[in-house]
């Protein structure tokens, strides 16, 4: 390979972790809430709440079933509207972190799931208000399955972001497209695959690591 080329998978790369911490960033703020939302107001939960749990659950049900090229394609003029343009690292951070939302909130809903009834019943019997149950006993009970999901989530978003590449978004998978499938050049296009698989094991080894290092302690 050419040092032009080597120096745009460089690029790439770090264009790919820009887009992937952003976006995972963005739908942790908007996706944590909600997976707690979803929890909290569900069936026998401490804020049990029927419409609202149906309302939301409707909605992250509706943003799940999309697949993410549609969804690419269909928040272009939002993108637009956003950044000022639909093509680019920046504007494909918008469609990644709305198609990775209703995924963080399912995550983060499963994850609190998990948490023994027994712990929320003493928690309960201290007289502990909902909010500080959820805050001190849910949550940090969870964390060792919540931070095994962010990293799950994480490498999800790496794996959209090689796909924004089709509607002109930065990074490796643009690369690939660009040089591996419309010049042939396959050495490029292997590149660009074994530098994203290298990533993802790295963030879910990442995650797996720090959830058992947190149930140690």
């Amino acid at each position: 390979m050419s040092d032009y080329i080597i120096k745009t998978i460089q690029s790439g790369v770090l264009e790919t972790l820009q887009m992937t911490f952003w976006a995972a960033l963005f739908s942790y703020l908007i996706g944590l809430p909600l997976g707690v939302l979803l929890y909290a107001t569900s069936k026998g939960r401490l804020l049990q709440n029927r419409p609202v749990n149906a309302i939301v659950g409707i909605a992250v049900n509706l943003m799940r079933s999309l697949p993410f090229l549609i969804l690419l394609v269909l928040l272009i003029p939002f993108t637009r509207f956003v950044t000022g343009s639909s093509i680019g690292t920046k504007a494909s951070i918008v469609p990644l972190t709305v198609g990775a939302i209703p995924i963080v909130a399912r995550m983060v809903e499963s994850s609190l799931l998990e948490v023994q009834p027994g712990i929320i019943e003493a928690a309960t019997s201290m007289g502990a208000s909902p909010l500080h149950i959820l805050v001190h006993f849910i949550l940090p009970e969870a964390t060792p399955s919540l931070l095994q999901g962010a990293a799950i989530n994480v490498a999800t978003v790496l794996g959209y972001s090689a796909m924004a590449g089709v509607i002109g978004g930065g990074g490796l998978g643009a690369i690939a497209l660009q040089y591996g499938y419309y010049r042939y050049q396959k050495d490029v296009l292997w590149t660009t695959v074994t530098l994203l698989v290298v990533m993802v094991m790295l963030i879910q080894e990442s995650g797996n690591l720090l959830a058992k290092k947190n149930r140690k302690t």
